[in-house]
């Protein structure tokens, strides 16, 4: 695909299940790239079916999944038409790990499929999943799974992700496909392999599936400039993301220095030169503060071919952020009274992580004192080689006598918060846990007053059209 077929907008690729199918369905049918969130999809997947799946639309796609006998075992394992009883817990998935079963693995494929598949439905438009870098173990799985639904984009940052494009011309291909496991404390030439094999799903040899378009989301040119060079295969374009984006943010690249509030401190060295990505002749998207007509403007004045555009898109009617924290955040919006906070040590991963501060969420302090921690679900646990030489996980958010056991340090735990847990709170979706229900976690760019343009008097909701029109078309007058 050229250049000049590529739209001006990509909506970002927000997770848990922010960036869901409803939303990207918008976009795409207006002409743009909408994206969904493949993180921890797997379990979106099965705590939609728990709750009933009210709408059917699970089941529909699961229908047209051609793995009919895993369909048929995860419906009879986790699909229950009257959804969950009051303060009911949901079922706990086994965690990924470097030899999960086929049936845990189904998940991954069945969620990647789900998800694209629907928001594909209908329309001509093009599609993207958004995978983390450093969620690695699910991440071949839902590519396979997001591919046999032809979705067309596949972004992906925090982290390095040099191996994705090789591994989406060997998936295409139903072709064995491994990549590395990040180790801590150990050479790479060491890293344990996590493997992939296609035929466990497709025992017939079958047509090949369309390649996506990889866009790693960078945050420097330079990176920009060794993926090009020594990727495994081919790169169509990139997304440029700025400090001030949502959720993970790369670190700082010079001294560690932090303000006031505790933030890091981001400098010169942090900005990208827009003039040497351009030389490189890949067309570039910029995120982070870009979500205005301005920004807009910006990005094609300074050879960019458009914006991603994530917290705009987050707070619209057709996200799945819970409705309630939706509405908070808004109202809080209107009432200049909500700030974002750049938790350096927030997440289990060590990059810098996007928190708002909504009441009654993970961002109060008591709240996430009182919380008890536990990991249970496991999605963000780093890789380690405990003394046997045997490769383990662990996470710096779960009980800190766990995590010590296995040689991370108190230091390590210190303020970090359950992502896993919160985020699928957010999306609506909160495990419980005897009385209890996990809190939530809302991550958002740093210009939440970006909303206020489409927060006009009388207009409690906006959707994604209207987003759109407003960065295309300046319908609404900045506040």
């Amino acid at each position: 695909m050229t250049e000049s077929r590529w739209p001006s907008i990509i909506q970002g690729g927000m997770g848990v299940a922010v960036s869901t199918w409803p939303l990207a369905r918008a976009v795409s049918r207006a002409g743009h790239l909408g994206v969904v969130s493949g993180t921890g999809i797997d379990t979106v997947l099965v705590r939609r079916l728990q709750d009933g799946d009210a709408d059917g639309q699970m089941r529909r796609a699961l229908a047209a999944a051609p793995w009919p006998d895993l369909v048929q075992s995860v419906l009879s394992r986790f699909f229950r038409p009257e959804g969950r009883r009051p303060g009911q817990a949901y079922v706990s998935l086994p965690k990924w790990s470097l030899d999960t079963s086929r049936s845990r693995t189904s998940l991954g494929v069945l969620g990647g499929f789900v998800e694209v598949w629907l928001a594909k439905v209908g329309h001509p438009g093009l599609v993207g999943l958004n995978l983390m870098t450093k969620l690695a173990l699910p991440n071949l799985a839902v590519l396979y799974g997001a591919m046999h639904a032809g979705v067309d984009v596949v972004l992906m940052g925090a982290g390095i992700p040099k191996e994705i494009p090789g591994a989406l011309d060997t998936l295409a291909q139903h072709l064995p496909t491994r990549m590395r496991c990040d180790v801590v404390g150990i050479p790479s030439a060491e890293f344990p392999w996590i493997e992939f094999e296609p035929r466990d799903f497709d025992s017939e040899v079958s047509a090949p599936l369309h390649r996506p378009a990889f866009f790693p989301i960078i945050a420097s040119h330079s990176l920009a400039t060794m993926l090009s060079r020594k990727a495994n295969g081919s790169i169509e374009g990139f997304v440029v993301e700025g400090p001030t984006a949502g959720g993970h943010n790369a670190p700082p690249r010079g001294p560690k220095q932090f303000d006031a509030e505790g933030q890091p401190i981001y400098g010169p060295r942090d900005e990208v030169d827009l003039e040497a990505l351009a030389d490189l002749g890949y067309p570039f998207w910029l995120a982070g503060g870009m979500g205005s007509p301005t920004g807009l403007q910006y990005a094609q004045e300074h050879h960019a071919t458009g914006i991603q555009v994530g917290t705009l898109f987050a707070f619209c009617r057709e996200s799945g952020l819970a409705p309630t924290l939706k509405q908070s955040v808004i109202d809080a919006v209107r009432d200049q009274c909500v700030t974002v906070f750049t938790d350096p040590l927030g997440s289990p991963t060590g990059f810098p992580f996007k928190v708002a501060s909504v009441p009654d969420t993970l961002s109060d302090p008591q709240r996430y004192r009182s919380r008890v921690r536990v990991c249970d679900v496991g999605y963000l646990r780093e890789a380690y080689r405990d003394a046997k030489g045997r490769f383990q996980f662990r996470c710096a958010a779960e009980p800190v006598a766990a995590y010590m056991r296995k040689g991370g340090t108190v230091e390590e735990t210190e303020g970090r918060k359950c992502l896993c847990n919160g985020l699928m709170a957010a999306a609506g979706f909160p495990q419980v846990s005897g009385d209890t229900e996990e809190a939530a976690i809302v991550t958002s760019g740093d210009g939440l007053d970006a909303l206020r343009p489409l927060l006009s008097e009388g207009h409690e909701q906006y959707t994604a059209q209207e987003v759109l029109d407003y960065l295309t078309h300046t319908t609404l007058q900045q506040a």
